[in-house]
C-alpha cells in the first residue's frame, strides 16, 4: 500500500483519531496500531501526540493516567461531549466530500 501524503492526512487525521477514541478509551500506542490497521499506514508518534495535545486543549478529549504492572503509567484518552458534537458536525461534511470525490474518480475511470 502506498504511503498517504502528509498534506492529505493533515486535515483528516485528527478526526480519524477522534473517531477511534469515540469507540472507547485508548492510549497512544494502541491508537497508532488502530490507525495502521485501518489503512493509514505507519503514522509517526511525533505526528499523533501533538494532535492529542491539541484535542485536549480544545476540550475534545480528556486524558488520565492508569498504572500498569509491566511498566510506566499509561495515558488513556476519552472523548468529551464537545468531541462527540465535533464528530456529529464532521461526519456529514466528510460524507459530502467523499461522495463528490467518488463522482470525480468515476468520471476519470469511465
Amino acid at each position: 500500500m502506498a504511503k498517504i501524503e502528509t498534506q492529505m492526512l493533515k486535515g483528516t487525521l485528527d478526526n480519524a483519531i477522534l473517531m477511534i477514541i469515540a469507540q472507547g478509551e485508548t492510549y497512544g500506542y494502541a491508537l497508532l496500531q488502530q490507525l495502521q490497521d485501518a489503512g493509514f499506514g505507519v503514522i509517526p508518534e511525533g505526528t499523533v501526540y501533538p494532535l492529542l495535545l491539541k484535542m485536549q486543549r480544545n476540550g475534545l478529549i480528556v486524558a488520565h493516567r492508569h498504572a500498569i504492572a509491566t511498566g510506566p503509567d499509561r495515558k488513556y484518552y476519552r472523548i468529551t461531549a464537545a468531541g462527540e458534537a465535533h464528530l456529529q458536525a464532521f461526519l456529514p461534511q466528510w460524507k459530502q466530500l467523499t461522495t463528490a470525490m467518488n463522482r470525480l474518480i468515476a468520471g476519470q475511470e469511465g
